[in-house]
């Protein structure tokens, strides 16, 4: 099945990807990179990403990527973080969130940018921050690509997780793919016709509530402040940050969906509320992780340290070793 025909379908792909030994500690190492990925029962093959097309800026370091899935990992910190936040929200909105975590990374053009608003001249467009596959077909920059798919499939309350991909420079708090997840609430005429309030106010103090109930069940009894901010496809919007170890920390961005992105799902009578944010960002904090290379090593002296449902395990360092970007590549 051709790749582009793929694309087009929303169903949720499943990728398998061989395994790879863990990382010498003396030599460099370069992880073997498959010639064929599974998604879906259909096989992708590695000329299909990595194409002979102008436009193609994938390289096999970021293939090698594809299918990894560490937020699918329940012992690895993502995984673990990834989890804990589905256990707040099946605790205060028990049997109300669909969760998606197993959506393909490679979408349209149009699903990654122009359904969430992206303007055209907008900077994240460029073939220096985007992974292009062809003009059309990208390795998606963030979770929200999938969602005006999901809100016009008749879904109204969502998270959806996965590995995301952006063209950047790779240092301790920088990597080209990491982690996001992506939550949408939406509202009926029901839920503000009976308040004294606006559907929009409505729905940004639903939001700050649930997202401040969410901090609070990762850090516990911590300072929080909303920050006014400004986002394509939210209006109005805001990052919430928070007092953790004696400095202030951003968690997340937020906001009010702009109504033009629930009109083109086919929802004309509606507000929602959305959120994002990195996983990596918040389990460097959280397990006092130092470096996001970290996250993809094999080394056991790692992975070692953390277990399915322990948020928060405090990493121990076991090495002082430079970390090469040629290992983590």
């Amino acid at each position: 099945m051709a790749l582009k025909n793929l694309i087009s379908r929303m169903p949720a792909y499943s990728f398998s990807s061989s395994s790879s030994a863990a990382l010498s500690a003396n030599k460099k190492w370069t992880r073997p990179v498959a010639s064929v990925l599974e998604l879906g029962g259909v096989k992708i093959a590695r000329d299909d990403v990595m194409k002979d097309d102008p436009t193609n800026n994938v390289p096999d370091t970021i293939f090698s990527k594809l299918g990894m899935q560490l937020h699918m990992k329940d012992q690895h910190p993502i995984g673990i973080l990834k989890n804990a936040i589905f256990e707040y929200f099946d605790s205060n909105y028990p049997q109300k969130f669909d969760k998606f975590d197993n959506l393909c990374p490679i979408v349209s053009v149009k699903q990654n940018f122009d359904d969430v608003l992206v303007p055209a001249d907008h900077v994240s467009r460029s073939y220096n921050d985007t992974y292009y596959v062809d003009p059309q077909t990208v390795l998606r920059c963030h979770t929200s690509a999938h969602q005006a798919e999901l809100l016009r499939s008749g879904h109204t309350h969502f998270l959806v997780t996965g590995d995301v991909y952006r063209r950047d420079s790779i240092d301790s708090t920088h990597y080209p793919v990491f982690h996001q997840m992506e939550g949408v609430r939406v509202f009926s005429p029901n839920d503000w016709e009976a308040s004294s309030l606006d559907a929009t106010s409505i729905a940004a103090g639903d939001l700050k509530t649930c997202l401040a109930g969410l901090a609070r069940h990762l850090f516990g009894a911590v300072e929080m402040r909303w920050v006014d901010t400004y986002f394509p496809f939210t209006n109005p919007s805001f990052e919430l940050e928070i007092y953790f170890k004696e400095k202030w920390l951003e968690v997340l961005g937020c906001g009010v969906m702009e109504q033009e992105i629930l009109r083109r799902s086919g929802k004309l009578n509606n507000v929602a509320w959305a959120f994002g944010l990195g996983l990596e960002r918040l389990a460097m904090v959280l397990f006092d992780i130092p470096d996001i290379r970290l996250f993809w090593s094999n080394d056991k002296r790692f992975t070692s340290q953390f277990s399915k449902g322990q948020l928060g395990i405090k990493f121990k360092p076991f090495s002082k070793r430079i970390i090469h970007r040629e290992q983590f590549l």
